[in-house]
């Protein structure tokens, strides 16, 4: 596999993506007091919300997120290390239908995070939650879809590993749609939902960016030569 210079940039923005999201979770969250935030019980989007109060009808729950403008610049930054990567990656992950609806569906994934990071849910709930329906819908789907591409494919290399994250996110959705927890709790479950993607993306890109260059196949038949 020839990775060019492109592809490589693409490959990194995609190592960078879920590290940064996550750190992001755990530093904003310690931002929080009385009551602290859990991951069981709070949303990804409770970090992002700009004002304090009771938050949500279906479950309600007093949400106050001091450190909120952290939590939205790291999203919307996700999303552009997310979209960056797959745009970088275009060509490389290989040709058809498949791969190209599939890398479409992850592209509004990534345009999902920037909605939900521009729209907080306390600001514009409607916007928000098109976010949301771009990421846990609409991209999870995507991530399923590239677990098809054809075996032939660069995309279809990694096909047990791509399943295994499409699968997972599809079932935490619709766990969390329902709300049901299943003992990590409704909170725990949209991070089952949510997660996948950006960590498969992390994986993927490491798998790239570990790969030789283009630049470097092209001279090492030289070198063997002298």
């Amino acid at each position: 596999m020839n990775l060019n210079r492109t592809s490589r940039v693409g490959a990194l923005c995609w190592v960078s993506a879920a590290p940064l999201f996550l750190v992001a979770n755990l530093v904003t969250g310690l931002g929080w007091r009385h009551p602290s935030y859990s991951w069981a019980i709070h949303n990804i989007s409770d970090l992002g919300n700009v004002h304090c109060g009771i938050w949500d009808s279906s479950r309600p729950r007093y949400v106050c997120s001091p450190w909120h403008p952290l939590m939205n610049v790291a999203t919307m930054t996700t999303a552009v290390l997310l979209a960056a990567g797959l745009l970088l990656t275009w060509r490389i992950l290989g040709h058809g239908g498949v791969v190209r609806s599939a890398q479409t569906l992850l592209v509004l994934a990534a345009g999902g995070y920037a909605l939900a990071a521009v729209h907080p849910a306390d600001v514009d709930e409607n916007r928000h939650v098109l976010g949301a329906f771009l990421i846990m819908g609409v991209g999870n789907l995507g991530l399923l879809l590239a677990g098809l591409a054809p075996g032939t494919t660069m995309l279809g290399r990694w096909r047990p590993l791509t399943l295994t994250a499409g699968l997972t996110a599809l079932v935490g959705t619709v766990l969390f749609f329902a709300q049901q927890g299943l003992g990590i709790g409704v909170g725990g479950m949209e991070r089952v939902a949510v997660l996948p993607f950006p960590l498969w993306a992390c994986c993927l890109g490491v798998l790239l960016a570990e790969a030789p260059s283009g630049r470097a196949q092209r001279t090492r038949p030289v070198a063997q030569s002298r």
